[in-house]
């Protein structure tokens, strides 16, 4: 029996010892930092994402997820209950996407902040404030995704369009046109053959008439220094350019003589020879008008009025 009583006494002594060392574990490990609660309203999905996840702000682990229920007061929407320890920088910009972890599929809330230096977000148990969650990568990759789908069925049907039968036969038509086209193209070198063969005689022919045009710049190059030559003899000083000057000026000279001098005489004889035609054609009016003039002389003139014997004409 003291045996028995030994024995009992030693197991209640273990397993007392046990509970105390779980105690004092527990003691030693609890979780002394304060928290503030915060909550995540979104309508989104939120897959992989579970109580007890970690909060991290740009990397770093402040807090934890305490629990995911549907909103009471809005259908269909979703709370996220968070615990962000004392001190962690949120903010009034401050907004949450879903990350996950490598391969597993575990989701974790990812804090951000659009800008540093923003107010705090101050929350308590009394007064919870709220963080807007936006779209994560997997979900801008599943909307970009189905755009890509829409965009790939819109193509696969314009290149279904494009193969249909007719335009298959346009293409087949126009494939052997290409093929038409490049025999041709492949007997164009045959038929300039003969033409390639007449280069070299062009060739020399071309080269003759350069020479000719050489020699034809070259004469009238000769032409043209004969040219400056005569030029240049004929206004030399005491040349012909100088001799036909003098002349013109001599010649001048003996015009502004005749101007003074000889037209003035030239013009007096002219008056008096005029005046004596004059006479003359009186003269030989009046022997036209009576020709016995000649033998028995001039009449009398009649006395004209004041004249001795004029005697007024009557009607």
């Amino acid at each position: 029996m003291e045996n028995r009583s030994h024995a009992l006494m030693t197991g209640f002594f273990t397993i007392a010892l046990l509970v105390a060392a779980v105690l004092v574990g527990l003691w030693l490990n609890r979780d002394r930092t304060e928290t503030h609660p915060y909550e995540i309203v979104t309508t989104q999905t939120i897959p992989g994402l579970n109580p007890q996840a970690t909060v991290r702000y740009r990397g770093l682990e402040i807090g934890r997820v305490d629990d995911i229920v549907f909103d009471p007061k809005v259908t269909g929407q979703i709370l996220i209950k968070l615990s962000i320890d004392e001190g962690a920088p949120v903010t009034t910009t401050t907004f949450a996407t879903l990350g996950y972890q490598g391969v597993t599929g575990i989701a974790f809330i990812q804090l951000d902040d659009e800008r540093t230096g923003s107010p705090l977000l101050n929350s308590d148990n009394g007064s919870v404030k709220r963080i807007p969650l936006r779209p994560g990568l997997l979900d801008q990759l599943e909307k970009r995704g189905l755009a890509i789908l829409e965009k790939t069925e819109r193509i696969t049907e314009r290149v279904n369009d494009v193969l249909s039968k007719e335009n298959t036969d346009k293409l087949s038509g126009a494939i052997d046109n290409i093929g038409k086209a490049a025999e041709a193209y492949a007997a164009i070198p045959q038929q300039l053959q003969p033409t390639l063969a007449r280069l070299p005689a062009l060739e020399a022919k071309f080269d003759q008439t350069m020479g000719s045009v050489k020699g034809a710049a070259d004469s009238i190059q000769n032409t043209a220094n004969n040219y400056n030559r005569l030029a240049d003899s004929l206004q030399a000083p005491g040349g012909p350019i100088e001799r036909a000057a003098t002349a013109i000026d001599s010649l001048g000279g003996v015009t502004s003589d005749l101007e003074l001098h000889t037209l003035p005489h030239v013009v007096e004889m002219a008056d008096e020879a005029k005046t004596s035609l004059r006479a003359v054609r009186r003269t030989v009016n009046g022997l036209g008008d009576r020709p016995q003039s000649i033998l028995f002389g001039a009449p009398t003139p009649e006395p004209g009025p004041g004249e001795p014997g004029f005697v007024p004409p009557t009607k």
